[in-house]
């Protein structure tokens, strides 16, 4: 994967969501629930950049090869713990 840049920002729904500069596309969105909102207690956009910056870093540890994929791997929900 390249290196790209990009900008965290909060949409207008209340999401928080990841995208490219200059773009109004979100390539990721994060939805907290009003429970876990009030349990941050404000600091929900530091928990957003955390999530973003720790999967942005799996991705690119991941390398740049693609995993195979089945066409049962892409109509079948995961539950990830």
């Amino acid at each position: 994967m390249p290196l790209a840049e990009f900008e965290l920002v909060m949409l207008e729904s209340g999401e928080v969501a990841l995208q490219r500069p200059g773009s109004d596309e979100p390539l990721v969105r994060i939805n907290f629930a009003p429970e876990v909102m009030a349990y941050l207690d404000g600091k929900h956009i530091e928990v957003a950049k955390s999530m973003m910056d720790a999967g942005l870093q799996k991705a690119f540890d991941m390398g740049e090869e693609p995993f195979p994929q089945t066409e049962a791997d892409e109509t079948k929900a995961h539950t990830l713990h």
